[in-house]
């Protein structure tokens, strides 16, 4: 099969498209014909080597996908050839075929092709597990989401409408706030413009968002704890702004904030009967309908380093997502 492979630390110019063996499904996995796969801020990082996760090389990257089953290893009744699936593994997407456990793939909601089902369980298993599971967000309450047009910022406004909240979000320029504004943000500021924490408190009586989504970290993760309510949460997902920030925690004691860490694929790990329920109600969500990933550009296989220029150069809303003809 042909694979993408990342030979050597660097940036995506560096990635070269290889032929290597096809996997076979071990007991208990699948083996996954891909058809459409979404390299992520994340999958950028792992090939610079700047990721938590560093996988020994050559490696081939992104974690996202979507397929039809080829074959099925011993032991797997829940799926057969033919059927569409997705799934999550921590890389290996980018490749015509990938193996991956039974247990973790999800069948295609049928509204979703498969650019779709390929572009929804990184970001929306992240908003999911922020939103519900540790940031306990409640319908009424008000949540501010920061890069709010990025893929795991867009979810977060999705989920979070469903949910009942009112939504505030941040988006840098008109053609990312526009987006987010059709998705259904209550109000959206512009990034661009320095200061979020007036308009913010104007927009709450002065009382602050109950919970913040913030991947962004840096200045705004600082100037958020500027505007967070009163028994808030914010909710630490990701530093795309490049700086860690830190906090002072006589603040967060006297303004009684919680500040929680989210990784939405660790949760699963460390406790899989969660990540098994979290992945369950996103299956009936997008199932109903209430869910639907934005893709923002679908790119041909030999155009990942293309892909990988787009999230590069934040021009990404949404997901982008790498398609293999069948």
């Amino acid at each position: 099969m042909r694979a993408w492979r990342v030979p050597r630390l660097g940036d995506q110019q560096g990635l070269t498209l290889e032929t290597v063996a096809t996997p076979r499904p071990l007991p208990g996995e699948v083996l996954v014909a891909v058809r459409a796969f979404a390299p992520g801020f994340p999958d950028l990082l792992m090939i610079q080597g700047l990721y938590q996760l560093k996988p020994t090389l050559p490696f081939t990257p992104c974690s996202e996908f979507c397929g039809v089953v080829s074959a099925v290893g011993e032991g797997v009744a829940q799926f057969k050839p033919g059927d569409s699936v997705m799934g999550m593994a921590r890389f290996g997407a980018a490749a015509q075929f990938i193996t991956w456990r039974a247990s973790e793939l999800l069948p295609l909601p049928p509204a979703f092709d498969f650019a779709r089902g390929a572009a929804y369980l990184v970001a929306y298993k992240t908003a999911y597990v922020a939103l519900l599971v540790r940031g306990a967000l409640q319908a009424g309450e008000t949540l501010l989401v920061h890069g709010a047009a990025g893929g795991v910022g867009l979810a977060a406004v999705d989920l979070g409408l469903h949910l009942g909240a009112r939504v505030i979000a941040t988006a840098s320029g008109e053609e990312k706030m526009a987006v987010v504004r059709a998705k259904g943000a209550h109000h959206v500021l512009d990034a661009r413009v320095a200061g979020f924490r007036a308009a913010v408190k104007a927009l709450t009586g002065g009382r602050g968002a109950d919970v913040i989504y913030d991947p962004v970290g840096g200045d705004v993760f600082d100037e958020s704890l500027h505007c967070i309510a009163p028994l808030g949460r914010v909710l630490v997902i990701g530093f795309a702004s490049g700086r860690i920030p830190t906090a002072s925690m006589n603040y967060a004691l006297i303004k009684q904030i919680s500040l929680i860490g989210v990784r939405a694929g660790e949760y699963g790990r460390v406790y899989p009967a969660g990540g098994a329920a979290v992945s369950a109600a996103l299956l009936a969500a997008a199932q109903q309908g209430k869910l639907t990933p934005h893709v923002h550009a679908r790119f041909g296989f030999s155009q990942l380093p293309q892909a990988f220029d787009e999230i590069a150069g934040r021009r990404v809303i949404g997901r982008v997502v790498v398609e293999i003809d069948s």
